[in-house]
């Protein structure tokens, strides 16, 4: 008989010795299963929206589905679920969630707690939007990873720093972007831009999309507001080992939104699901 085993806000350490949060949904059989790693996006979390309801998804599945909040995304252990350290969240960078993921990935392959129920040799990464970015960047860092699947992700770091007046940037030593939904101003620091120039070999995704040698699934809406449909089809194209798949109308969350109540999945998550289920379960060609 199978047991859903939920266990939510365990806590581990994450960069500079700040805590990472993250939630474990997994059938309790003492059968091996293959993991999910979960990356949220850029003003996301681990509860965010219907990212609870995803985890169920998987869990059913017969997945170990694992999802995390990053040390510097803004909130923290006593409010897990809100921007409640915004200096913290300004002083968020790539390469601060790159070794977040690694950390995570630490943990999960050598928890007691998943000991009898994870296939350490399928150790698979979803990452959505900048967390897709994360994840591609990561897979071709870290050989212990099989497969990665990405929606809606951002397909060049570097190109995006255009959107952003570097020169104000520099001169003030910080920029604010509205969180639309809580009304937040919310810091950008320039650290970010001079990490990511530091790094920049490191987090180069269209380099790292060339060089990948993962089984690679590209999932993207053609209504995307956030990051066109044409980042998904230059990544696809980079990879050799990709497989992209459209969603006809979708968003860029897939239909869903903060706060979700609902306990169905939105037409278009559930097509996203059903189609990263049934890579994630096929075998190698």
């Amino acid at each position: 008989m199978k047991k859903m085993q939920v266990i939510k806000n365990i806590v581990i350490k994450g960069s500079s010795q700040r805590p990472i949060l993250l939630d474990v949904y997994f059938n309790s059989n003492n059968i091996s299963k293959p993991i999910i790693v979960f990356s949220h996006g850029f003003k996301g979390f681990k509860d965010w929206g219907h990212f609870n309801l995803l985890a169920q998804k998987f869990a059913e599945a017969n997945f170990v589905f694992v999802k995390f909040n990053f040390s510097y995304n803004g909130t923290t252990k006593e409010h897990p679920a809100d921007f409640a350290d915004l200096e913290a969240f300004g002083n968020n960078n790539y390469t601060i969630e790159l070794n977040d993921l690694g950390n995570v990935i630490d943990w999960v392959l050598s928890t007691e707690i998943l000991r009898n129920e994870i296939n350490i040799n399928e150790l698979n990464l979803l990452g959505l939007s900048r967390g897709g970015g994360i994840t591609i960047l990561k897979a071709h860092e870290d050989k212990r990873i099989n497969k990665i699947v990405t929606w809606a992700s951002v397909g060049d770091f570097i190109k995006r720093m255009k959107e952003y007046d570097l020169k104000e940037w520099k001169e003030k030593g910080v920029l604010y972007s509205m969180n639309s939904r809580t009304n937040q101003m919310m810091p950008l620091y320039y650290q970010f831009y001079e990490n990511l120039l530091t790094n920049i070999e490191r987090l180069d995704i269209i380099a790292a999309a060339i060089k990948l040698t993962n089984q690679f699934l590209i999932i993207h809406g053609t209504k995307d507001e956030a990051v066109s449909f044409e980042e998904a089809k230059i990544l696809h194209d980079c990879c050799k080992h990709s497989e992209l798949v459209l969603i006809e109308a979708a968003g860029h969350t897939f239909g869903a939104k903060h706060p979700f109540e609902s306990n169905v999945l939105p037409a278009h998550s559930e097509l996203a699901v059903n189609n990263t289920i049934d890579f994630l379960k096929s075998s190698i060609l």
